[in-house]
Parts: C-alpha cells; sequence; structure tokens
C-alpha cells in the first residue's frame, strides 16, 4: 500500500518489510550458530565417550586382575591347608615308621590302616625322603655328624626321614653323612 501523495509505502508496509527481514536475518544467524555450535558440542561429547570407555577398559582390566588373582590366592590357600594337615600327621608317619621296622605292621589291622592314610598322603603327592645310600643334599638333608672326607658324601643313618609335597620340602631328612663305599 502505497500513498498516493508521495508514492513511497506507508509506514506500516515499511515496518512490516523490515521486521520480515531482520526475522529472516536474526534466523538465518541463529542456524548459523547452531551449525558453528554443533562441531563444538560434538567434540566434548566425544571426548566424554573416549573417557567413558578408556574407563570401562580399565575397570574391566582391574576386574580381570582381580579375578585371577583371588582364583591365586584361593589356590595357595588350598595348598597351605594341605601343608598344615600332612604337618600335623607327619609324627603318626614316624611312629608307622617305626612299627613297620619293628614288624608290627606286617600283619593286622593296623596294617590296614597304615597302608590307606600312606595311600591317601601319598595321592595327595607326599613323598618320604632320606633313604640310606643317597647322595647327600644340604638343601633336603639336615647332617648331624659327619663321617670323612669326601667331596661327594651320602647318606649313611637316617634318624628322621623327610617329606616333600608336591614341590615344596615339608620336613627335612635328619641324616648322618659318611663317605661312598
Amino acid at each position: 500500500m502505497t500513498s498516493p501523495e508521495t508514492g513511497s509505502p506507508e509506514p506500516d508496509e515499511f515496518v512490516e518489510e523490515v521486521v520480515d527481514v531482520t526475522v529472516d536475518e536474526t534466523a538465518d544467524a541463529e542456524t548459523a550458530a547452531d551449525a558453528a555450535a554443533a562441531p563444538a558440542d560434538a567434540a566434548p561429547e566425544a571426548q566424554q565417550v573416549t573417557e567413558l570407555t578408556e574407563a570401562l577398559q580399565r575397570e574391566r582390566a582391574q576386574f580381570a586382575n582381580f579375578r585371577r588373582r583371588s582364583a591365586e590366592e584361593a589356590l595357595q590357600s588350598v595348598a597351605r591347608g594341605k601343608q598344615v594337615l600332612v604337618e600335623k600327621l607327619l609324627p603318626i608317619l614316624d611312629d608307622l615308621d617305626r612299627a613297620r621296622e619293628h614288624g608290627d605292621l606286617d600283619e593286622g589291622p593296623l596294617r590296614a590302616f597304615a597302608d590307606k592314610l600312606t595311600g591317601i598322603l601319598e595321592g595327595e603327592q607326599l613323598v618320604k625322603f632320606g633313604e640310606a645310600g643317597a647322595a647327600f643334599d644340604p638343601e633336603i638333608h639336615e647332617a648331624i655328624q659327619h663321617e670323612g672326607s669326601s667331596d661327594s658324601p651320602v647318606v649313611g643313618l637316617v634318624y628322621r626321614a623327610g617329606y616333600r609335597l608336591g614341590d615344596k620340602v615339608i620336613r627335612t631328612a635328619t641324616v648322618t653323612v659318611t663317605d661312598p663305599a
């Protein structure tokens, strides 16, 4: 609507056009700002995802280590329990050995008991060592007497047998050491 007198647009039309342009320019500016902010917002989100992923991986690794460590500790506890039990049974095994040496276990009810106990302990990997004539090893033998001066001594008499549970020496053998014959 133009004014007939001046030929220029009426003030209301002018205002509407200016407002429309301003609204369009503002909308374009906001869209541009949103477009510029979107990559900026995406970068912190991507960084946060990366950080959380790394934290999750660390937690998983720590949990795997915890499970492995717990399993190892459980096995060590079982082994320690076996060792404690066997150490308590060693005096009984010594008594059975003495009875066997004197012939008291050749027959009778104690022989069955001794055989069962020995079989069970051997099944748990208990090994007796310290036989006369074996090479002397200071790691597994305790020498209480030494006769001779040889560089390669052997076990003479065995006063108390030694025992090994698996690879671990539970008790050293108490022996005398002599020169080889």
